[in-house]
């Protein structure tokens, strides 16, 4: 990615103080989206992304990563799956749970979307404590898939998501193209 490109993309994102509660910057990408060049570019760097770490399927997680994952698998000529909360599905579901910092919440992927073969990168917009994230690699290879790698758009360095990844991703490859 180009200075020029993550510079784009920093533009188009705004802070909004004490959002959801006081003390918090909310990172919101929603004048990123609304952009064409900014959201072509994002897109165009992740599908390049798919390409060099041979991705087949593209997971988008919920909610934010559907959004960018969809066009990103359409752009890369890839599959979409999107990976939900418990209970969102229709039929059979593989489901994992994971812990979040007060309490614990789960995932679901239909059970045929992935398979043996496959090798599927995860899109998301934010890494933040990595617990959603590696819950999505645990289930990917639990449907007997492997993980092409990780890619989001801003990384929380400051929360440590990276490191709590490290161990599940088995070495493959967690790219944010921002880094907060």
């Amino acid at each position: 990615m180009t200075d020029g490109v993550q510079e784009l993309l920093l533009s188009r994102i705004r802070d909004v103080p004490d959002y959801p509660k006081p003390g918090v910057v909310f990172k919101d990408i929603t004048p990123l989206l609304a952009d064409p060049k900014a959201f072509t570019a994002l897109t165009d760097v992740l599908a390049e992304g798919c390409a060099r770490h041979g991705a087949t399927k593209v997971v988008g997680l919920e909610a934010r990563g559907f959004i960018l994952g969809a066009p990103v698998a359409v752009r890369a000529g890839l599959g979409f799956i999107p990976v939900r909360k418990a209970g969102k599905l229709p039929g059979a579901t593989l489901s994992q749970a994971y812990e979040l910092e007060y309490g614990s919440a789960e995932i679901e992927v239909h059970a045929e979307d992935l398979q043996t073969g496959d090798r599927v990168m995860v899109i998301d917009d934010v890494l933040a404590t990595g617990g959603t994230a590696g819950a999505a690699v645990e289930l990917i290879r639990r449907s007997g898939a492997e993980v092409a790698g990780i890619a989001v758009l801003m990384e929380l360095g400051f929360l440590g998501g990276r490191a709590r990844l490290e161990p599940a991703l088995r070495g493959a490859p967690l790219e944010s193209l921002i880094t907060i």
